[in-house]
């Protein structure tokens, strides 16, 4: 087929192999219209690129409405979304007023950014920065890849695919709490009118899972003990701290001496860093007390008892010790966060109250937070320090540290545990 002249127009049967086989003009462009679906025509350019428009008057005047590009659509598609734009035009849809809409329509990268800055600063209930810090972990690993994505294209069934594929992936806790965050900026989208749908997240099966309930067993404590105390400072003293406290790792990373008493022997951590943003007064034993004053000894100007020399100035990474000790000590399926249920489990053996162990580990529950916030210190050390003898007793050895000056600090459990009476 010789090449048109610029401007003009041609009628034809379209076919994939004719329209492949049309020549371009020389310069400007052509349109070929569809002789078997009024309204649809092909738009040929100089440079060749062809796209399907439809063409067509409506309410007195031309209207020209953009497909898609030829060949990344047949023509059998093409001439289904031409029959489909001419009902709507023919029922006074502005079909030109939705795709501009759609073009003008806020992406996840935009809710994204909305959420950073309103989140913290929520009237109701701010996010805490911890919280803060999750939301934006499981938005780089799990959801900013769709950064560019238009909020309606983000549809119920996309959303389910992407919860199976990260459950796949990365787990099915991982997955559960990327849908949740998901869930809640679609909600924030709604609530500003960025997102008039439905949330696709609404209805959606998560994964079931079941709480972990490991512990070093009184088998296991002997072989731990002596692996501990072959690693190198300050990891002895940061895995016994994390066991004799009960406290979560990322509170002992972040200890500062100023937080803990050790003539009172008590550790406060502060409500801004703690989980549940409430204060926790934590007893230390006497063992945790001489492993600080050890510390304390050989410490730098440093403020934090374990210091670092990242940007937060503390300890942040302990993952690599820790499976060195496992290792050693032939343990499996163990993790450092195992090390605190391990503190409550031996303090339950104990015959210590749920009450009681709650208080230890800093636990925060609706039904039980104003009675916890009653509780005095000294039954929760006493419980402690009968959950940290059966630890002993069953490892058939007390714990052996070696301090920062190289020397082993061998700590037995006190008769007399120090005065609890006020904070530090």
């Amino acid at each position: 087929m010789g090449s048109p002249k610029r401007g003009k127009t041609c009628r034809l049967q379209f076919t994939m192999r004719r329209l492949m086989d049309l020549e371009p003009p020389e310069r400007g462009r052509v349109f070929h219209h569809d002789m078997g679906c009024p309204g649809l025509c092909l738009c040929v350019t100089a440079a060749g690129r062809r796209t399907f428009y439809v063409y067509t008057w409506h309410d007195g005047r031309p209207v020209q409405v953009r497909i898609a590009g030829f060949p990344e659509i047949n023509v059998e598609v093409a001439r289904g979304l031409a029959k489909d734009i001419t009902a709507k035009l023919a029922k006074g849809i502005n079909v030109q007023a939705a795709k501009q809409a759609r073009r003008e329509e806020a992406t996840l990268g935009d809710l994204w950014a909305d959420w950073l800055a309103w989140a913290p600063t929520r009237a109701d209930k701010p996010k805490r920065p911890r919280s803060m810090q999750e939301d934006v972990r499981n938005w780089k690993l799990h959801l900013s890849h769709w950064a560019n994505r238009r909020l309606s294209t983000i549809t119920e069934d996309v959303v389910e695919a992407w919860h199976a594929r990260v459950g796949q992936t990365r787990g099915p806790i991982a997955a559960n709490r990327s849908a949740a965050l998901l869930s809640a900026m679609f909600n924030r989208a709604a609530a500003i009118h960025w997102h008039a749908g439905r949330n696709p997240c609404k209805g959606m099966a998560k994964f079931g899972h079941t709480d972990r309930d490991r512990f070093l067993q009184g088998d296991e404590l002997p072989r731990f003990f002596a692996a501990l105390a072959e690693e190198r400072d300050p990891f002895p003293a940061f895995f016994a701290l994390c066991l004799l406290t009960g406290a979560r790792k990322g509170n002992v990373m972040a200890m500062r001496w100023s937080d803990a008493n050790l003539d009172s022997g008590l550790w406060r951590i502060p409500g801004e860093v703690a989980k549940a943003g409430e204060v926790i007064v934590i007893p230390l034993l006497p063992q945790a007390v001489e492993i600080l004053r050890r510390r304390r000894e050989t410490a730098d100007d440093s403020p934090w008892v374990f210091p670092g020399c990242g940007k937060t100035g503390h300890l942040t990474e302990a993952k690599t010790a820790w499976a060195r000790i496992l290792k050693r000590a032939a343990l499996a399926d163990v993790h450092i966060h195992d090390l605190r249920r391990t503190m409550g489990s031996f303090m339950a053996r104990q015959g210590a109250s749920l009450l009681i162990v709650g208080k230890a580990l800093g636990h925060r529950s609706q039904a039980s937070t104003a009675i916890y916030a009653r509780l005095q210190v000294d039954p929760v050390r006493a419980a402690m320090t009968a959950g940290a003898q059966a630890m002993f007793d069953a490892a058939g050895r007390q714990l052996a540290i070696a301090g920062p000056d190289a020397q082993t600090i061998d700590v037995t459990p006190a008769d007399v545990a120090p005065d609890a009476t006020e904070s530090p």
